[in-house]
């Protein structure tokens, strides 16, 4: 775990150099607690949540719950800002639209979010969340983030 009274800013330069992407998820109490992790796969950086009981929000299929997908796909969005831009602060979200496209099964899910536009104050985001198959998404979003204070 990293040290609480790192500045986050402090935290993010360090990760972008050694991206050992474990110690900014790690500082997230709600990122632990839901499972979310970032992790370098064949050269590209996504996002994973692990399965884990409590992420079930129907019992009788069982399927993710919605609320879960929601902070997957932010969560991947940020990550992604933080760690490809040189933001230093959390990105805000303005507005975001999320599509559940299928029932996420009891297993782990995966993100990739792209960003699609970017100016000084203000990025688009685009994210994707599959499972087995990754040409076969279960939710997707789009976000627009504020950068920084004007």
């Amino acid at each position: 775990m990293s040290t609480p009274s790192l500045p986050l800013a402090d935290l993010v330069r360090q990760v972008r150099q050694s991206r050992e992407y474990h110690r900014l998820t790690d500082a997230i109490p709600y990122t632990r607690f839901v499972g979310i992790g970032v992790e370098n796969l064949a050269g590209e950086m996504l996002c994973r949540m692990r399965y884990a009981p409590h992420l079930i929000g129907n019992s009788i299929l069982p399927a993710l719950h919605g609320g879960t997908l929601g902070a997957l796909l932010e969560s991947s969005a940020i990550f992604e800002l933080l760690l490809k831009t040189d933001t230093e602060r959390v990105p805000k979200v303005i507005s975001t639209t999320v599509d559940f496209l299928r029932s996420g099964k009891a297993q782990d899910t995966f993100a990739r979010a792209f960003i699609t536009r970017q100016g000084r104050r203000v990025a688009n985001v685009r994210v994707e969340a599959w499972q087995d198959d990754r040409t076969r998404p279960i939710a997707s979003s789009h976000a627009l983030f504020l950068l920084s204070e004007p």
